[in-house]
């Protein structure tokens, strides 16, 4: 068996599981009484132009309001948001998406700043996924752009995300994103009462 096979059916078996154990839990829980859906996703990057400018332009987001700088002299940074109490807080932007969570993207600048971003498997990874109607359109898109993307797209053939095709690429500054696509759906859908989100279908 491949390298590459053995790795798909590692992760296909860790989805069917992830399915079942999803499909098992109750429709509406509630922890939070009033709570509606996730608002916005924050993130930090190393220059605000930058980064509001290759969301605009590579990936069409709408930019809108700033807040501005924060600072205080006394502890407030540390009391409210867990940073250095000398962190400053240069400007942060909110950012519209399409049919999908807002962005807030802020730069910061502090005593104890990590310069460099997490990876996946670093404890904190993250990554931003966009929903595409045309892979193939959109992966050439992308490299005409200049835009690095990780190999070529992958496509689940077992398990719930069965029908899902996906590729990684890197914004300018490293942070991790990825494209998706299922323009005839996943596995799951056809079993599971309570579906993903869908930008695609934002109502539902």
């Amino acid at each position: 068996m491949s390298q590459t096979n053995s790795f798909r059916r590692i992760l296909s078996a860790a989805m069917i599981s992830a399915g079942l154990a999803a499909a098992s839990l109750p429709a509406q829980a509630e922890p939070i009484p009033g709570m509606r859906g996730m608002q916005h996703i924050g993130i930090t990057v190393p220059n605000m132009n930058e980064a509001v400018a290759f969301f605009r332009d590579i990936l069409g987001c709408e930019p809108s309001f700033t807040f501005g700088t924060f600072k205080f002299e006394d502890d407030w940074m540390a009391r409210h948001l867990d940073v250095h109490p000398r962190a400053t807080i240069s400007d942060f932007q909110m950012v519209r998406c399409g049919n999908g969570t807002n962005l807030e993207v802020f730069e910061y600048t502090a005593p104890d700043q990590n310069r460099r971003g997490p990876r996946n498997s670093d404890i904190g990874g993250h990554h931003l996924a966009f929903y595409v109607d045309d892979m193939d359109a959109a992966v050439s898109y992308l490299k005409d752009k200049g835009v690095r993307v990780l190999d070529t797209p992958s496509t689940f053939t077992e398990g719930p995300a069965a029908g899902l095709t996906w590729v990684y690429f890197l914004a300018p500054w490293g942070l991790q994103l990825e494209l998706v696509s299922a323009p005839n759906g996943m596995a799951h859908e056809k079993t599971l009462q309570r579906k993903l989100w869908d930008p695609r279908f934002p109502a539902s």
